[in-house]
């Protein structure tokens, strides 16, 4: 499957989970909603894998860096997302979460030895400023006060765990790893740690019945972690995670358009422009190089 249709694929059902993800806020505690989540998605992909005949042994160091993978992609930063989504707006998790990029390139640079790249930077610069101006609402009206600087202070948090989990991924994969059973190992660690987690801190074991709950978590399990997890790491592992994590700059824009079909959402000029400026960035992070050796008379990396 080309680049392409793995993007898009990525932006469009990852857009769509932070709708589907506000049906599993409620009575279940976010750590055990995080390891249903997960748990369901492993024992689907591992049942596959088995079926298929793919390779499913590996070494205990191998098994030691899945773990790190579930730990930091499929545990930690979902359960932390889970919780400042209930107390932060969406704008603010969104803009929190597009930093990711800037992320992905300084860890690449720390754990990878990869050079950061001015274009990466160049087209995060002005994607996160078009972030900014979609949500500039609510930027404006975000106060420092102590308990929302708190709660923001773990949006950064969780956005610096996905990026761990995707310098992590790039490590397996150019280890040999395959991006299937890699992924299936880790969401079952991902979820064996986040139930763990739940037990140890006195949660009680609970479900939602409702079709609402039940729904969500189907479509989190199949599609916001099965193919888009499987999709996007494979973009990592082709493109690189910086270049890859753009796309998280476009998810926003997936769910506000959602928005505005379920929850009576408006587009403005502003929100226009930001957009503009979102589309502009990844322009200039998914063209050919040498579209840039034209443009500016050198080439840009």
């Amino acid at each position: 499957m080309n680049n392409a249709i793995l993007y898009i694929s990525t932006v469009l059902i990852w857009g769509s989970t932070w709708l589907a993800i506000t049906y599993q806020l409620g009575s279940v505690d976010p750590l055990l909603s995080v390891s249903y989540r997960f748990a369901l998605a492993a024992v689907l992909l591992l049942a596959y894998c088995f079926i298929s005949g793919k390779r499913m042994r590996f070494s205990l160091r191998e098994h030691l860096f899945m773990f790190l993978l579930g730990a930091c992609l499929f545990g930690l930063n979902y359960w932390l997302f889970y919780l400042v989504t209930e107390r932060l707006t969406s704008g603010l998790v969104a803009v929190t979460f597009s930093t990711v990029v800037l992320m992905n390139a300084l860890n690449g640079q720390l754990f990878l030895g990869n050079r950061i790249q001015p274009r990466v930077v160049f087209a995060a610069v002005i994607g996160l400023a078009g972030i900014g101006l979609v949500f500039r609402g609510e930027l404006l009206n975000f106060s420092l006060a102590s308990e929302t600087s708190f709660v923001l202070g773990l949006a950064f948090l969780a956005t610096y765990s996905a990026s761990l989990g995707n310098i992590i991924s790039v490590r397996n994969q150019r280890a040999g790893l395959p991006v299937l059973q890699t992924n299936a190992y880790g969401m079952a660690y991902g979820a064996l740690l986040m139930l763990a987690v739940a037990l140890a801190g006195g949660s009680p074991v609970s479900f939602d019945w409702s079709l609402s709950y039940i729904g969500s978590l189907l479509y989190l399990a199949v599609f916001g972690s099965i193919v888009a997890f499987g999709a996007y790491l494979t973009l990592v592992g082709r493109m690189g995670a910086e270049k890859a994590a753009y796309a998280s700059l476009l998810f926003p824009i997936v769910a506000l358009q959602l928005s505005v079909w379920f929850e009576d959402y408006q587009w403005t000029g502003q929100s226009v422009s930001g957009l503009v400026l979102i589309l502009l960035g990844n322009l200039i992070i998914l063209a050919p190089s040498n579209w840039f050796r034209l443009l500016f008379g050198r080439q840009v990396v």
